[in-house]
């Protein structure tokens, strides 16, 4: 029961240290605070207690929170591969570490040696996965300690339903990414207005910051389309399946708001809310890929329940 408690705790610490530091990595690009520090790692410009000014103390508060929650994914890690005795909770846990040392590494090599806008954009899709798979170690480490085990199939899974699943995980993945590219270009203005661009279907100047953010909103029009569609059928289909159905209702509810939340970043643009409607933006779109993620693992362990 000790061993429960703890790792329990600590998986969940670690999910909710991950989702806040997804949340001040966008203050920090939002602020423009990643020069904050200068060009020194860890220290921030030669300093272990920097000189205050907001830039450098967005960017080391979210250096130091950084760290602290790269020692709890660690430690999540270790005390699942102790109690645990399933494999499923331990891959998750292996990729919340991988994917948050590797998000470590290249905010390191950004500091010292600047990245380019399309190598910084992959910043904040590792810190994505990396808290992805924490959320996932909660859910699998809570189901193991119940005694869960992937529910009887009430109707085969379609083998064409898994991929559009999967598909439509991975295409979310490349909308999140074409997003961060937007605001790390700082291209978000480059379409004015809501839902038309520069108050045209197609802008006919579709070139530089325009041509950037056209290609994220109109790649986020289609993700709320195809979650649509996902929704719609699965409600047909397997709607017997509480987690799956339950996935892809709460996948509608989130693509919807984040759609809105766009529309929120368009009306406070230039004003002082834009950086508090970033946040929510990032929030949405962050719960969104994890509800997606385990949607597909969800559909993956019911398909293999169906073929026995």
């Amino acid at each position: 029961m000790r061993n429960e408690k703890w790792v329990k705790a600590l998986a969940l610490a670690a999910c909710i240290g991950m989702f806040l530091v997804l949340l001040m990595g966008a203050t920090v690009t939002q602020t423009e605070s990643g020069r904050g520090c200068g060009d020194d790692w860890p220290l921030c410009n030669g300093k272990f207690v920097p000189d205050y000014t907001i830039t450098s103390m967005i960017e080391y508060s979210h250096r130091l929170v950084s760290g602290i929650v790269g020692l709890l994914v660690l430690g999540a890690t270790i005390a699942t591969f102790a109690a645990v005795r399933r494999t499923g909770p331990r891959v998750y846990a292996s990729g919340a570490l991988f994917f948050t040392v590797l998000q470590a590494g290249l905010g390191a090599a950004q500091v010292m040696n600047p990245q380019s806008d399309a190598i910084l954009a992959l910043h904040f899709g590792f810190s994505l996965l990396a808290f992805t798979c924490t959320l996932l170690t909660v859910t699998s480490v809570r189901a193991y300690y119940r005694g869960e085990r992937h529910a009887e199939a009430q109707a085969p899974i379609a083998g064409r339903y898994r991929a559009a699943v999967w598909l439509t995980t991975l295409y979310a993945y490349i909308v999140v990414y074409t997003g961060a590219y937007t605001s790390h270009t700082d291209s978000g203005g480059g379409c004015a207005g809501f839902p038309l661009c520069n108050g045209q279907l197609v802008p006919d100047a579709l070139e530089g910051a325009t041509a950037v953010a056209f290609t994220h909103r109109t790649a986020a029009y289609v993700l709320f389309a195809v979650v649509l569609l996902l929704a719609l059928y699965t409600r047909r289909a397997y709607a017997s399946y509480r987690d799956i159905y339950g996935g892809a209702r709460w996948a509608l509810v989130l693509v919807a708001a984040q759609v809105m939340s766009g529309a929120l970043l368009m009306a406070l643009m230039g004003t002082g809310s834009y950086v508090i409607a970033t946040l929510l933006h990032t929030m949405i779109i962050s719960v969104l890929f994890a509800v997606l993620s385990y949607l597909s693992i969800t559909v993956w362990g019911a398909g293999r329940a169906s073929r026995r």
